[in-house]
């Protein structure tokens, strides 16, 4: 008798993908290493050396589960935000907290709203837990925030998601904008403010902690500017309400011991997230400055990133493979608008030297081609 799997019809009406693939994945396929890792926005300025100190000191008690609770990071994350501490919910990363909310608020069946070509991770979670998804065009490379409003009523959504400043596009939205849209959604509908690129985006898109309204929630991470990706360490601020819900489904020790205690050093640490914001600056300045001499235009950028624009998707696929053919590994939105740019995480400064040479070479190629 043949034995079958038993899956949900859910996960069994999915596609066989993923939202990202790797670079560890794109070295395993080429069978080298790869050179130049400035595609996934990571931070390569690393990690706080305060921080990395209490990270080692913290292996020798590996032995002991983590607090399932992380409440002396949760406490240490309410005194930086002057919230209440029962308005912190710590996950392991953004991309956890997103899928639990998804959970808490959307039924299967029900819409989510997002901008098209938005944070894949989001998407992927609202397909997982088979809420329904609408997407949004973007209006000269910025979030629509009136057409989300009116998808939004239209479509009775439980969830509208953006990212301000937004990735993969780099652009922002003023935040009184953005509590403006919060007053033009249905009354049942939350409203996940993703602001993993905060610590570079300028003071007018950073609006004053709101933790009354339930239906309003504000996901950080450190993995960008606090130079932690590898760590997974997330959270949101928002209403109590919202807290209690999700530790109802939470996982128990998602955030390790190692993990909590990097990142209250690090949250301690202003000039080092200072010095990479610092950095940032000048490496966007430098992306560009080579856009421009190589006749190129870009997307002006508030976070880690910056997308170079080469003028249609086929050129920017084709620049993409041909910088990976040189072991660079960077990446592009998925989709129009930003399907004409290749996305380049500030580097260090020799990986910015780097990107530039194998980027000249690669426009090279494909214009002798």
């Amino acid at each position: 008798m043949r034995q079958y799997l038993p899956l949900t019809d859910i996960v069994a009406s999915l596609p066989p993908t993923v939202p990202f693939v790797g670079p560890e994945t794109l070295a395993r396929r080429s069978g080298r290493p790869l050179q130049v890792r400035i595609g996934a926005n990571e931070s390569p300025f690393g990690v706080s050396p305060v921080a990395a100190a209490v990270m080692r000191r913290a292996i020798d008690d590996l032995w002991m589960y983590n607090d399932p609770e992380a409440h002396e990071l949760v406490e240490a994350l309410a005194a930086y935000h002057a919230v209440a501490v029962s308005a912190l919910h710590v996950g392991a990363g953004i991309d956890e907290i997103l899928g639990d909310l998804v959970r808490i608020a959307a039924n299967p069946g029900e819409t989510v709203v997002m901008p098209l070509g938005s944070y894949p991770t989001f998407a992927y979670h609202v397909s997982g837990y088979g809420a329904r998804l609408v997407e949004v065009p973007y209006v000269q490379d910025h979030v629509d925030l009136p057409g989300l409003a009116a998808a939004a009523q239209a479509e009775g959504a439980r969830i509208v998601y953006l990212a301000n400043p937004d990735n993969p596009m780099g652009t922002w939205r003023p935040a009184d904008d953005v509590l403006t849209l919060l007053d033009e959604l249905p009354n049942d509908c939350m409203l996940i403010l993703d602001e993993a690129y905060a610590d570079f985006a300028p003071a007018a898109a950073m609006g004053p902690m709101e933790t009354r309204d339930p239906r309003f929630v504000r996901t950080r991470t450190f993995s960008k500017a606090h130079g932690m990706a590898g760590a997974r360490v997330g959270y949101a601020i928002t209403h109590n309400e919202v807290v209690v819900a999700l530790n109802r489904i939470r996982n128990q020790f998602g955030v390790n011991r190692v993990a909590q205690g990097g990142a209250m050093a690090s949250l301690a640490d202003t000039e080092h997230v200072a010095h990479v914001v610092r950095e940032v600056e000048v490496g966007r300045a430098e992306y560009v400055a080579l856009a421009a001499e190589l006749g190129l235009g870009h997307i002006e950028s508030a976070t880690n990133f910056v997308n170079i624009d080469l003028g249609s998707g086929a050129r920017a696929r084709a620049t993409l493979a041909g910088l990976l053919e040189r072991d660079v590994f960077v990446r592009m939105p998925g989709k129009p608008p930003g399907d004409r740019c290749v996305r380049v995480t500030v580097g260090t400064p020799k990986q910015r030297l780097d990107f530039a040479e194998a980027f000249r070479e690669t426009l090279k190629d494909l214009a002798a081609a």
